[in-house]
């Protein structure tokens, strides 16, 4: 499975919830490969999951990934449930 964290710039922020999301798929062994980008490079990857901002997942409607809206990248708990919703079975 392949997921993209995806924040404006693709550096700081994007990175902090990669690293979070990680620790949370890893929490439930689930085997994904994160990356993280901005929103112009995330438009044209492949991805089976992108996780964004509200404001950016606008920009990524026509992806073929199930994008997922986390608005505090910092809230593990936000974190937790929208895997906990969208990834984990």
């Amino acid at each position: 499975m392949k997921v993209l964290t995806v924040c404006g710039l693709g550096q700081g922020t994007s990175l902090i919830l990669k690293m979070n999301v990680e620790q949370v798929l890893g929490e439930r062994s689930i085997q994904a490969d994160v990356e993280h980008t901005d929103v112009s490079a995330a438009s044209s990857m492949q991805a089976d999951y992108i996780i964004t901002s509200n404001e950016l997942a606008e920009s990524l409607g026509g992806h073929s990934a199930k994008v997922i809206i986390v608005n505090n990248y910092f809230d593990m708990d936000e974190i937790n449930q929208a895997i906990d919703e969208h990834i984990a079975d």
